[in-house]
């Protein structure tokens, strides 16, 4: 890998833009099929939203995209090509709710509330099961309600459906806490089509038997960088895109001080942080316009560290949920060996834009009064605390991942990935088979590979064609 200012003019058959999952697969698979690439990342690290930052003697904690589960197939893959496994998050005792000022202990899949609240959730969840099996994982709206279920919010369809304050507070919870949005702003279509990919609805916030059940051992940002080391010599940081000119048989991609050029050009960055990007000529009105309207989650991550996970000695699994405090989620998130004792807590969906408005001295007395709340005065006293603050991050701009408003999908939702001349999409976000993880980001990346490989080989049966054969 080497800096842009090392070498300020790149030539390559392929430009690729952005250096996560996305862009390092289709990098990857496009050296590998005998192309020349140039893969482009704005910070001075790879990974994109996967970063694991080191607490000495070789254990990290995830700042970033960090757990997989049994529907996570791509990833695991992945990681198991490179050598590296996963671990087991702890998820031995009891979960907290903070529920109407008193906290409750549960286990199992919900909370454990009135009957009438967990049937009327229960049913409703079941429900959006069904509904999602009927989505098409490369064309949600292709599905056969898909213009009824992108014709409203998330919001609308639990008032509609879920008749109990207990019901509707969870399927709350379970919005703000799985997609960092509020149920009022995400389209019921999107939902769907995420929970499928995610292996289905209530699976999206579970630990055991859901997709919060295993982290990767050393991180998850080792696993792209294990990749890149494929395409090493072809990486280039510092290199913010903010220009990319496509004509009929070229394109040329600049950023302050640089510029690539080359015949094709993957853009795998976040889709609301694609239409920042200048095209020279404008893109078509559809792509433009989904890149306005997709919208970054909200979230800000916690890694509390203490000395021993002390919550383990209580009975408790160090997983914490509140419908009202600005802590809308806490997780055990401990090395493999159990020290030091860390906790994840994560700012979720409207809280998380409140919070960012606070300096950083009442985040963090807000932070320790919601953990000391539910784990006791001890989780008052941690021996670290470290904040990211996604919405804050410059070339990221929002997480987990972005969500759809009502009518994006329906309207606009082909031109997530159909290229435009010379220009292919990748990213997470770009309709894949799994929305927004780290496993369809990888698949996003070879979809945009096989396109310019296609493409490629089009072209070149074209240029030697006998002139009677052509058409």
């Amino acid at each position: 890998m080497q800096h842009i200012s090392e070498n300020p003019r790149v030539e390559a058959d392929v430009v690729v833009v952005g250096g996560g999952f996305a862009g390092i697969t289709a990098a990857r698979e496009l050296k590998q099929a005998g192309l020349t690439v140039a893969l482009l990342e704005a910070r001075t690290r790879l990974g994109g939203r996967s970063v694991s930052r080191s607490i000495g003697d070789g254990k990290v904690v995830e700042l970033g995209a960090e757990f997989h589960g049994t529907a996570n197939r791509i990833i695991r893959e992945a990681a198991r090509s490179v050598g590296v496994e996963s671990c087991r998050v702890h998820d031995e005792g009891d979960r907290l709710l903070d529920h109407g000022g008193r906290l409750v202990r549960w286990r199992g899949m919900v909370p454990k509330l009135s009957p009438s609240a967990l049937v009327d959730f229960g049913q409703a969840a079941l429900r959006m099961e069904r509904m999602a099996r009927t989505i098409p994982l490369d064309a949600p709206w292709d599905a056969p309600r898909a213009a009824a279920w992108d014709s409203e919010t998330m919001w609308s369809w639990t008032r509609r459906n879920l008749r109990t304050p207990g019901g509707r507070t969870l399927m709350r919870l379970m919005i703000e806490g799985g997609l960092a949005a509020a149920p009022a702003d995400v389209s019921l279509l999107h939902v769907l089509y995420y929970s499928r990919g995610a292996g289905g609805f209530r699976a999206k916030t579970a630990v055991s038997g859901g997709t919060l059940e295993n982290p990767f051992v050393g991180g998850s940002q080792s696993i792209a960088l294990r990749l890149a080391e494929a395409v090493s010599d072809e990486t280039w940081l510092g290199a913010p895109v903010r220009t990319i000119r496509h004509g009929a048989d070229h394109i040329r991609v600049s950023g302050d001080g640089f510029e690539a050029v080359g015949r094709r050009v993957v853009v795998a960055v976040p889709v609301p942080l694609s239409g920042r990007i200048d095209y020279d000529p404008p893109l078509p009105v559809a792509r433009d316009q989904v890149t306005q309207r997709l919208t970054g989650g909200s979230v800000i991550k916690y890694l509390v560290i203490y000395d021993e996970p002390f919550w383990r000695a209580q009975g408790l699994t160090g997983e914490a949920v509140s419908p009202t405090g600005p802590v809308r989620a806490v997780l055990d998130a401990c090395p493999p060996d159990g020290t030091p004792g860390v906790l994840s807590a994560f700012v979720a969906g409207p809280s998380a834009r409140e919070f960012a408005r606070l300096d950083e001295g009442e985040r963090r007395s807000r932070l320790l009064g919601a953990l000391t709340r539910f784990f006791g005065p001890r989780a008052g006293r941690p021996e670290e605390i470290i904040e990211q603050n996604w919405m804050a991050e410059p070339y990221t701009r929002g997480c987990y991942h972005a969500y759809a408003p009502p009518g994006l999908y329906t309207s606009y939702g082909r031109a997530l990935k159909e290229p435009v001349g010379r220009i292919h999409w990748a990213g997470a976000e770009t309709v894949t088979v799994e929305y927004g993880a780290m496993g369809g980001a990888i698949d996003s990346g070879r979809r945009a590979a096989n396109e310019i490989i296609g493409r490629d080989a089009g072209e070149r049966a074209g240029r030697h064609a006998r002139p009677a054969e052509i058409g």
